[in-house]
């Protein structure tokens, strides 16, 4: 199989899965528990919160692990507006964001607080100042994604930082596909909260982290033991926090050279589609995205038709988010983007990533000029 849809989820790294698994075996211990086998789990969760700090320089102290990026999420937005909420019940956010953010505002919403959606352009990018023009004395949060899923647009985060920092507001980004692929720092870009997954750089599924920088207010809605700094109850998942830790660590070492040869595959995929697909157009800013990430919108095809077909080819690709596939309905964030749905409705994103190679590009490069020839006939 060729497996082009790393923005969907990867695979556990060799490396990851040999530091987990004696977690399930020998040192098994509970870290609550304050005998040697407690002591040995509580060591080595810290060690991966300290490996997560160090990938998106901020305080271990500021990691609050998750079961994944939807919890970490639904933890920013609905922890910051209950513990500001006789400040204000001003939210602004955009159209364009994945639907743990989107949804967990929509639940603000029946719940009594504003929510303002700004639009984005027609490459993806929402612009900071119609993000400033929405604040309002009443805004409490500013949330927007560091990179979109779908397109790879990357938004103008430190701009936003700059604006919240100035207005007192907090900004909160989801940069569940950022995070392991380009540098993200929450310091130099003045975000106050930040998502991640452990399964978008290959650890396992079922883990995740809050970042919460010092100061920041946020209340907690899993109630129970004093896990996390009483910031989210329940015992750990120590194998996978080490895990996580682990492809942080991993990250670490090898994201810089990873992003450019992932640039080089991406756009020789990108150029050979336009060269050998007539009709074919790209999603989202050429510019500003992910290095890993290519969306393209094939006109007169039905982007689930060419998703079998490749799938009956060997080749793993996808038509937008994870989340909500298995739907036919075109793209949300194409819509934002004001893409009109007789485009939209034959996007496919390629996401590519650790395993894929020159002879991957070749491959689909090979195939899909027929296959959308054939279904366009």
């Amino acid at each position: 199989m060729i497996y082009m849809d790393y923005n969907a989820t990867t695979p556990v790294r060799p490396e990851v899965l040999d530091a987990m698994l004696p977690f399930y075996r020998e040192r098994f211990g509970n870290p609550s528990s304050i005998h040697r086998a407690g002591r040995d789990a509580k060591r080595a969760v810290e060690e991966a919160r300290e490996r997560v700090a160090r990938l998106v320089n901020c305080d271990p102290a500021e990691v609050v692990f998750t079961s994944s990026g939807t919890e970490a999420d639904n933890m920013a937005i609905k922890g910051v507006a209950e513990a500001l909420r006789g400040r204000g019940n001003h939210i602004i956010t955009t159209t364009v964001e994945h639907p743990a953010v989107s949804n967990a505002c929509s639940y603000l919403e029946q719940a009594g607080f504003e929510v303002t959606r700004v639009d984005v352009g027609r490459t993806g990018l929402v612009d900071p100042e119609a993000i400033e023009a929405a604040i309002t004395p009443q805004t409490i949060l500013i949330s927007v994604m560091f990179a979109n899923n779908e397109t790879g647009t990357l938004m103008p985060v430190a701009q936003l930082g700059e604006i919240a920092s100035r207005r007192r507001i907090y900004l909160h980004s989801d940069a569940v596909q950022a995070v392991g692929r380009l540098p993200v720092d929450v310091r130099e870009m003045n975000i106050q909260l930040l998502s991640l997954s452990g399964h978008k750089l290959h650890a396992p599924k079922g883990t995740g982290a809050l970042v919460v920088r010092k100061g920041v207010k946020v209340v907690p809605f899993i109630h129970g033991g004093a896990q996390e700094r009483n910031r989210r109850a329940g015992t750990e998942n120590v194998a996978g926090a080490v895990a996580f830790g682990k492809a942080c660590e991993l990250a670490c070492d090898e994201m810089m050279q990873e992003a450019r040869r992932l640039a080089l595959l991406r756009d020789r995929l990108e150029e050979g589609i336009l060269t050998r697909v007539p009709g074919a157009q790209i999603n989202g800013s050429r510019g500003r995205r992910l290095p890993n990430t290519l969306s393209v919108s094939f006109e007169g095809v039905a982007a689930d038709s060419l998703l079998m077909s490749l799938d009956l080819e060997g080749v793993a690709v996808s038509s937008g988010a994870a989340c909500s596939s298995g739907t036919l309905r075109s793209s949300a964030v194409l819509a934002a983007m004001g893409i009109p749905p007789e485009i939209a409705r034959g996007s496919i994103r390629f996401s590519l990533g650790l395993y894929n190679c020159d002879e991957d590009v070749t491959r689909v490069l090979d195939l899909l000029p027929h296959l959308v020839e054939r279904l366009r006939s």
